[in-house]
Order: C-alpha cells, then structure tokens, then sequence
C-alpha cells in the first residue's frame, strides 16, 4: 500500500513519463528516420561504405546540433523577431501540412546537384532530419513541456537517428522499398493530423487573447 507522500511521487512521476512520451513521439514522428531510408539509400548509393558512415555520421551531429540549439533558446529566438507562439504555431503548422502532402503526393523530398562533402549538412541534417517541421515541433515541445523534457526527447530521438543510420543497409533490407514507402506514407498522415492540431491551438490561444 503507498502511503500519500509516496502516492504523490508516484503520479508525479507518471506526468513526466506521460509528458516525455508525447514529446519523444511527437518528435519523432516529424523526424521520421525510417520513413526516409530509401532518400538516405537513393543520396548516398554512389558513396563507398566508410564515405557513407562519414556521411551518416556529419549528418546526425549537425542535425542534433541544430535542433538541440532550438530546444535550448526557441523562447528567446522567437522573441529576437517578435514572434507570438500563437502566430509560430499556425505558421508551423501549415509548413508541416505541406510537408505532409508533399511527401504524400511525390513520396519525399528530391534534391540534385549534390557532392558527397555536403550530402550530410544538406539535405540529409537539414531539411529531411532537421526541417520547419522539426524545429516548429521541438519550439511547441519547449513551451508545452518544458526545456529539460524538451532536450531529453531530442536526445532520445536522435539517439535513434544514430543507430537507424549506423544499421540503415540491414534495416532496408528487413523493410524492403515497398515497406519504407508505406512508413513514410503513414508518418506523412500523422505529420498532417499534428499539423491541423498545431494550426487549431493556435487559432483557439489567439482567439483567447482577443
């Protein structure tokens, strides 16, 4: 039997999970390192074997980097251009509704005139990884659950961007083409669903102020 003092911990602590859960999946999800395997694949096939993990490796530093920066200062970078959360959420959130059709309609994104020394910053890190979507997510995550649970979560999801591009041959293989397009088609629908969520918050918190 728990005693109240301890009761109390205990659902305290179920919040948090609960809270960092939401984070982490919200996250991931926009991320979405599976869905993007076969752009990862299609963007490095000409690249040799330790070429590629030098590629993998450039790729989930800069992303971590970037992303960790806006889980860090996103406050104080919306406040530099006099951003509303308000305003970022809608903004954000039809930037992830296009994200989302795009990647219904054409099945990802497609890049040319790329060289093996920036294929990791661009477009690997920043957009597929690290995009308006991402960063629009890990802001709303800092205000929503605060700075620690919000570096925790990016932590967390990039801790598995590692390993998907450090295991990415045998994970295509295992998943094949046809089942990494469905990933990412299913990915893409609740990229859409979060969208007019975030677009819904916004409009329903600016109603409010008025």
């Amino acid at each position: 039997m728990l005693f109240p003092l301890e009761y109390i911990m205990f659902e305290d602590l179920l919040l948090v999970l609960n809270a960092l859960t939401r984070s982490v999946i919200s996250l991931f999800i926009i991320v979405d390192p599976f869905g993007n395997i076969p752009i990862f694949i299609g963007l490095t096939e000409r690249l040799g074997r330790e070429e590629r993990r030098k590629v993998f490796h450039t790729a989930t530093v800069t992303g971590f980097m970037l992303l960790l920066l806006f889980a860090i200062a996103g406050r104080e970078i919306l406040n530099m251009f006099g951003i509303t959360l308000q305003s970022f959420m809608i903004a954000g959130g039809i930037l992830l509704l296009i994200i989302a059709i795009r990647i219904l309609v054409m099945g990802g994104w497609e890049e040319s005139r790329l060289t093996p020394e920036s294929v990791g910053v661009v477009p690997i890190a920043v957009p597929l990884l690290v995009g308006p979507g991402a960063i629009t997510t890990t802001i709303l995550n800092l205000q929503e659950f605060g700075i620690i649970l919000t570096i925790v979560s990016v932590v967390i999801v990039f801790s598995i961007v590692w390993l998907t591009l450090r295991y990415i041959e045998p994970i295509y293989k295992v998943l094949g083409r046809n089942g990494a397009i469905i990933i990412a088609r299913v990915m893409a629908l609740l990229i859409a669903a979060i969208a007019i969520q975030y677009i819904v918050n916004g409009l329903q918190s600016w109603a409010q102020l008025d």
